[in-house]
């Protein structure tokens, strides 16, 4: 049974340990608040496990535990088959990982998940990179970004979380951003009423990997949508819908040029990233609007 000791408002610890300026607590703290009690919280190893707590400590006043990397999708798949066994279909299942535990480790897990069309919410706070363990590179840094395990920047772009989700034809996922919370929170109530897997991929600004004055998280959340680099849309069976369409786009130089882990660039491969960035960002904003014309098309047929 839990002991609730403290009296912070909400269902998050007054304290916790996130580094200054860290987005992932603000997620948290609007996560719960849209939630609420009804929910069961896993969480694996990372940045976020300090929400977990240790030994008999817990930053949240919900259930929950810590299982391992690589299966928080298979663990509240689990608590969520055990609910169902009991007729308890209201409680909200809530897995709760970084890109790392996602993108990469997990992706076995929440791909089974997904297929199966468990009824789980699944939220992917991503700060590309494995920030917790020393800032190594994971398949969701971002192109020429510098981590610890690609020093002189990552020759590749970053895997799509999105389209793995969409391929598996599940009723509702989006993307999202510190910067908009009401986007945010709105997007978390879809998701917490989806009959079925959801999934919200939210960047998460981190001044210790990204290199940056934690004072200026939204700011730099705000220009990473700006300029095309975090685009906000979301799919709700097999509907489109973009959030954050843009006729001009800001200079990537806005972004990046604030962050450290960009500071090896030369003139000539901050241009390169322009050119990359304009063109991804206007090439995957059509195939989005194609996405609506061919369920439209299949609609009709």
């Amino acid at each position: 049974m839990f002991d609730i000791q403290h009296k912070s408002k909400g269902l998050v610890s007054h304290g916790v340990s996130a580094c200054a300026g860290c987005g992932l607590e603000l997620i948290m703290r609007n996560v719960m608040s849209v939630l609420g009690e009804d929910t069961i919280i896993l969480i694996p190893p990372g940045c976020s496990a300090l929400f977990s707590g240790y030994g008999n400590e817990s930053g949240l006043k919900i259930a929950g535990f810590q299982g391992n990397l690589e299966n928080t999708a298979a663990c509240a798949a689990g608590v969520r088959a055990a609910l169902n066994a009991q007729g308890n279909y209201h409680t909200t299942v809530l897995a709760f990982a970084g890109d790392g535990g996602t993108v990469d480790i997990g992706l076995q897990a929440l791909s089974g998940v997904l297929e199966r069309r468990d009824k789980i919410m699944y939220i992917c706070y991503d700060n590309e990179a494995y920030m917790n363990t020393g800032i190594q590179g994971s398949s969701s840094t971002p192109f020429f970004a510098s981590t610890t395990t690609t020093p002189s920047g990552k020759p590749t772009s970053r895997k799509n979380l999105m389209e793995i989700a969409i391929a598996h034809d599940i009723p509702y996922a989006a993307t999202a951003s510190i910067h908009n919370l009401n986007d945010f929170k709105k997007k978390l109530k879809k998701a917490m009423e989806t009959d079925g897997p959801s999934l919200i991929h939210i960047q998460t600004p981190c001044p210790t990997g990204w290199r940056y004055d934690p004072g200026k998280s939204v700011e730099l959340a705000r220009l990473a949508v700006q300029t095309g680099s975090w685009i906000l849309f979301e799919y709700e069976d097999g509907h489109v819908t973009i959030n954050s369409k843009l006729k001009d786009l800001r200079p990537i130089t806005d972004y990046i040029e604030m962050q450290g882990r960009f500071k090896h660039l030369t003139e000539e491969q901050k241009a390169e990233l322009q050119d990359y960035t304009v063109k991804y960002y206007h090439r995957y904003i059509k195939k989005l609007e194609n996405m609506n014309i061919e369920t439209e098309e299949h609609a009709t047929a």
